[in-house]
C-alpha cells in the first residue's frame, strides 16, 4: 500500500497539537474514520458518493505489488514505512 501524506485529511487543530507534543497523527486513535479499498475505476464514483456525507473524503493512496506493507510519501518528498502498532494507539486529541 502506498499513501500520500499530503492527501490524508487531518484537522488543523489536531495537526497543531501533534506538532506541539511530538505525536504522529497517523498513530492516534480516532473515531469516525473509514478507509475504503475500491477498484481504481470506481474510485471517483466512490469519492463522489462519500462526499455527500463526508465532504473531506479523499483518495489517499493505492495498492501496489512489491511495496513494503505500507509506504507513506511524505509532504517533504521523502518516503517512510508505516509500521503496525505494537501496543494500544495513543489517545485521541479532542
Amino acid at each position: 500500500m502506498r499513501l500520500s501524506e499530503a492527501e490524508i485529511p487531518v484537522n488543523d487543530s489536531v495537526q497543531s497539537v501533534c506538532e506541539l507534543l511530538g505525536f504522529d497523527p497517523l498513530y492516534l486513535a480516532c473515531e469516525g474514520r473509514v478507509v475504503a479499498v475500491v477498484a481504481p475505476e470506481m474510485a471517483e464514483a466512490a469519492l463522489a458518493a462519500l462526499r455527500t456525507v463526508a465532504p473531506r473524503a479523499a483518495l489517499i493512496g493505492e495498492l501496489r505489488v512489491g511495496d513494503s506493507p505500507v509506504v507513506l510519501d511524505t509532504a517533504f518528498g521523502g518516503q517512510r514505512s508505516l509500521d503496525e502498532l505494537e501496543d494500544d494507539p495513543l489517545p485521541r486529541i479532542c
